[in-house]
């Protein structure tokens, strides 16, 4: 859990940083790529997490620039990476201006439950993280091999002496 604001601001910049190499390894047909007929598109997915923060923060008391055009998905990669980079990036500040080490002991209500600003800030995390999961699955349906967040891409086991497991 966070103490201080320096140990948010430490995990935001990891998780962010490797949120940050998948996206950069979008394409622009990668975007409309679907799990399911009716499901989300991998495009849908990245925006909706990225755009996410802003209004998430606003929320729960920060202020915040919005995102221009929210609700439209980029149909450029590029866009919503560097959109990302951006927003991720402009979080630190925003945290750092605004909230002190106390401020992470504030209870708010947060999606029915009384939790701390620490907690909340941990469940942004969480969700960027969850959505994360889905991209490099649907990354991996469209033909693009993903970023090896918290170990490498089965492609990339040869060059650590792992052999592929028979199926």
């Amino acid at each position: 859990m966070y103490v201080t604001i320096a140990d948010f601001i430490r995990e935001w910049n990891w998780e962010t940083a490797l949120t940050q190499k998948v996206l950069d390894g979008l394409t622009d047909d990668s975007l409309n790529q679907k799990v399911y007929p009716e499901g989300r598109t991998l495009g849908r997915i990245v925006w909706h997490f990225t755009t996410n923060i802003q209004e998430y923060l606003a929320h729960f008391g920060l202020k915040v620039d919005e995102v221009e055009n929210a609700k439209n998905v980029p149909a450029s990669a590029k866009v919503i990476a560097e959109t990302f980079k951006y927003i991720s990036s402009s979080v630190v500040k925003v945290i750092e201006e605004q909230w002190t080490d106390d401020s992470l002991k504030k209870v708010q209500t947060a999606f029915g439950r009384e939790e701390t600003n620490a907690q909340i800030f941990m469940g942004l995390i969480k969700h960027i993280v969850h959505h994360r999961g889905q991209a490099t699955i649907l990354m991996r349906q469209a033909g693009i091999k993903p970023f090896g967040v918290y170990g490498p891409p089965k492609e990339d086991w040869i060059h650590l002496g792992v052999e592929n497991p028979p199926l």
